[in-house]
This record gives C-alpha cells, sequence and structure tokens, in this order.
C-alpha cells in the first residue's frame, strides 16, 4: 500500500477533479440586468421581487465521488483529516448548488457558513451582536472628524492603475492583473490571478489598502502559495469549509495594517444583521430598504441585499448566510495570532498563508510543515514578514484586553480628567 503521504495526495487530487465545476460563488451570483431591471422599475413607482432565474444543476457524479473520497480519507491522520472535511464540504457545496432557487439553499448555507446568532470564539456574544456594536459606533461617529482624503472619490480606473502598481511591485512581476468589468455587482472580487473592479464604482482611499490587503494580499496570495504545494493541491481552491478563516485572515490584515475603517466595519456589520432580518421573515424589498436607511445608496443597497438573497426565494425567511463568517473569522484569526505569540511560535500565524486552510488545519499540519511534505509560503505581505511589528502589535493586544473597561471611569487618570 502506498504510504499515507502518496494515498492521501492521491485522494487529494481525485477531489480536486471532482471539485472543479463547482464553482460557488459565481453559480450563485446574479447578472447585472437584474439590478438594472429593479433599479428602473423602483424609478418608475413599481417597486417589486426582483427576477432572478438560476440553472438547474446536477452534480450526482461529483457528490459521489467527494463522499467516496471522505469516507477512505484516514481521519487519524492529519492529512486524511484535512481531505476528509474537505471533500464533505464540496459536497455540501454540490447539495446547495442542486437546490439553487429553494428554501433549501438556506440550510445548506448554514451548515457551511453558519449563522448570525451563533456565538464568537470564546463562547462570547453572538456574531449579530457584535455587528450592532459596530453598527452603532459607527452611527455615533462625528462625521467632522474625517479627513479630506477620507471623502474623495477614486475612480475604479484610477484604482486599477494603482493597485496593479501596488501588486506589480510586490511581485517583482505580473502576477495578479488588475482588470474593471462592468457586468459585476460586487465592487471587487479576487481569483488568484486577476481582481476584477466593477467599472464606474467610485472608491475612496481605505477602499484601495483594503483591496490590496485583503483581496490581493490574503485571497489571491493564498491561492498562489497554494498552488506551489507538492502534495495539497486542493490548498489553492477557496474551499467552502476555509472560507471563516480566509475571510478572518483577509480581515485581520486589513485591521493590522490600519487599513480598515469604522465605515467597512459597519458594511460588514450591516450584511450580518440582514442575514438575520431575512432569516427572520423579510424580503428582498424590506432589507434593501434596510441598507437604503443605514445611508447606502441604490447601486450599493442593491448589491449589498443581493448578497443576502443569492441562491434562496427572495420572499423570505431564507439567506445565503456566507457574510455572517466575517466578524466570527476575525475574532477567530485575531484569537489565533495572540495565542501563536503566547506560545512562542507565530510560525503558525505564517503557515496559514502557505494556502487555503482553517486555523485547526494549520495546528494539525504543523508536524508536515516541520520535516517538509508541506511547502512554506513563498510569498508573505509585510506585515507578517516583519515579526518583530507583528509581535509588538499583538503583546500590546493581550495586555490591553486584561483591562476592564467598565472599571475605567473610576480610574484616576480619568477622575483627574473630570
Amino acid at each position: 500500500m502506498l504510504d499515507a503521504v502518496a494515498y492521501h495526495a492521491a485522494l487529494d487530487a481525485r477531489m480536486v477533479r471532482a471539485a472543479r465545476e463547482l464553482r460557488l460563488l459565481q453559480l450563485v451570483s446574479w447578472p447585472m440586468a437584474v439590478q438594472q431591471a429593479f433599479l428602473a422599475r423602483r424609478a418608475a413607482g413599481r417597486t417589486a421581487l426582483p427576477q432572478v432565474e438560476y440553472p438547474r444543476l446536477d452534480f450526482g457524479d461529483a457528490r459521489r465521488e467527494l463522499d467516496a473520497i471522505a469516507r477512505a480519507a484516514d481521519p487519524e491522520h492529519p492529512l486524511g483529516r484535512y481531505v476528509g472535511e474537505s471533500a464533505r464540504s464540496w459536497s455540501v457545496a454540490a447539495e446547495l448548488l442542486e437546490a439553487l432557487g429553494s428554501a433549501a439553499v438556506s440550510a445548506h448555507s448554514v451548515r457551511l457558513f453558519g449563522r448570525p446568532d451563533q456565538p464568537l470564539p470564546g463562547n462570547g456574544p453572538s456574531t449579530r451582536e457584535a455587528a450592532r456594536h459596530f453598527i452603532a459606533i459607527a452611527d455615533e461617529l462625528d462625521r467632522e472628524l474625517l479627513a479630506p482624503e477620507e471623502q474623495v472619490a477614486i475612480s475604479a480606473t484610477a484604482l486599477q492603475l494603482q493597485l496593479q502598481s501596488d501588486l506589480d511591485d510586490f511581485f517583482n512581476q505580473r502576477l495578479v492583473e488588475v482588470v474593471l468589468d462592468p457586468t459585476l455587482i460586487a465592487k471587487a472580487a479576487a481569483g488568484a490571478t486577476r481582481i476584477r473592479l466593477r467599472a464606474g464604482a467610485a472608491f475612496s482611499d481605505y477602499d484601495r489598502h483594503q483591496l490590496l490587503q485583503h483581496e490581493a494580499l490574503v485571497h489571491s496570495l493564498t491561492a498562489l502559495n497554494g498552488r506551489e504545494q507538492p502534495v495539497l493541491a486542493s490548498m489553492a481552491l477557496s474551499s467552502p469549509r476555509t472560507t471563516a478563516t480566509q475571510e478572518g485572515l483577509a480581515t485581520f490584515a486589513e485591521q493590522i495594517t490600519g487599513s480598515i475603517d469604522i465605515e467597512r466595519m459597519k458594511r460588514v456589520s450591516l450584511r450580518i444583521e440582514a442575514v438575520a432580518m431575512a432569516l427572520e421573515g423579510a424580503d428582498f424589498v424590506q432589507v434593501f430598504d434596510y441598507f437604503l436607511d443605514a445611508g447606502q445608496d441604490e447601486v450599493e443597497s442593491f448589491a449589498s441585499a443581493q448578497r443576502v438573497f443569492r441562491g434562496v426565494p427572495l420572499t423570505g425567511g431564507a439567506a445565503f448566510t456566507k457574510d455572517t463568517v466575517y466578524l466570527r473569522g476575525l475574532i477567530g484569526v485575531h484569537t489565533f495570532f495572540r495565542w501563536a505569540l503566547k506560545q512562542h511560535d507565530l510560525r503558525l500565524g505564517r503557515r496559514l498563508f502557505a494556502g487555503k486552510m482553517t486555523l485547526a488545519d494549520a495546528l494539525r499540519l504543523q508536524p508536515l510543515f516541520d520535516d517538509g511534505t508541506l511547502a512554506p509560503p513563498r510569498w508573505l505581505p509585510r506585515w507578517v514578514a516583519r515579526a518583530n511589528g507583528l509581535a509588538g502589535m499583538l503583546a500590546f493586544s493581550l495586555f490591553a484586553n486584561r483591562i476592564r473597561l467598565d472599571a475605567v471611569a473610576d480610574a484616576p487618570l480619568l477622575q483627574a480628567a473630570d
């Protein structure tokens, strides 16, 4: 019998072939024509639910192959655990895609991405409670505090040139291409070698840095590093089970580099609240109006609402719950990095960039990184590569978290300030 590494590498290769057509986000997304029709009817005073048609898909062969791979993987071996859990995740994704347009998509989505009422890591408040916290802080922010550069719009064309220059400098070659896409409803989307920006959209200076750190130097970079893996080719793929860690790591990258702003946190949080509203019965128009009332324009409100209703009926009671992973993933990744510092092993954080994996994978696969079976990341964002700077920020975070804010009002410093 083949040794365990070769055996599971062969299973992993089979899984990559089986999952090739399961392009989850691409298949649940709506065409631009749906947005145009909805906004045109609304402008004419005839607001109605959008009309969305999904293809009838049959992934029976892929599901059977993925289920067979999951059964064949050895759960006692770290590679087997990785392959088995990944194959089961892809199988659920196949079930979701076969159910497009029905309420069953919501249940499959919850299996993959969770719900907004789930507690955050550490048995803290729920994801929805955290979202409401950030929304409240953003709403209380004095708009006059915004610096002038925060209010200057950047065109998609200008941003394309700026991001392309940033990425060419980072990789010292043209590895990732930044392109304009007039058919994109979201403002941006990233693959391994291409980042798409919605043509005609307006961006802020924060958007530029967020897209660089989040989309390019996490999503694209981990895909490129995953392609360098000699054993697990699937580490280049955006497996549904890695979504929480990927989005958490990408959002953490924004935070640790100072690229995130409170409005970004508000946008993420509004989506979580909107998912909860949809699960509780709100229909598409009600969720669209919720984003409008929160300060988004009609185009952005539509884009935000369609994220919530991808693949599900628009009449309420169902949702595509992917957006619930952002805050949960951010808290999880932040805690992971702090824990790695406490263990005096920041290599664990670096290994998250070696391909697309979960936090648990980074721990389980540690012996295989140590013995060379798995390759270290070829490319690292600068904030990860500079261990001293990262350690300094995390060390401060570890200490600051020991301070109880509810007791600060009694501190001598604040008493003196009074």
